[in-house]
């Protein structure tokens, strides 16, 4: 399996300041318990997946967030990031 991931430091323009958070772009959703994984192989505060929802060209996106430990209902700066 392979798939991009990015860590991003939001709120700041300067490296190694800001919040980071990862970011992983999805062609459709992976299992609960994978993304789960993920997170915590990440061992960030907060991972964002996120999806395109409207086909290749559109602009809706469904994004998720985890911690290492569980999936949470809103992240600010991951969704920032």
């Amino acid at each position: 399996m392979k798939h991009p991931i990015y860590q991003v430091d939001a709120f700041t323009s300067q490296i190694f300041k800001g919040n980071p958070a990862a970011v992983m772009p999805l062609e459709k959703w992976l299992p609960d318990e994978t993304l789960q994984a993920l997170a915590a192989e990440n061992n960030l505060s907060e991972t964002a997946f996120f999806v395109r929802e409207s086909g290749a060209g559109g602009s809706d996106f469904h994004i998720r967030w985890f911690t290492p430990n569980i999936e949470v209902p809103l992240c600010g700066h991951a969704t920032l990031a």
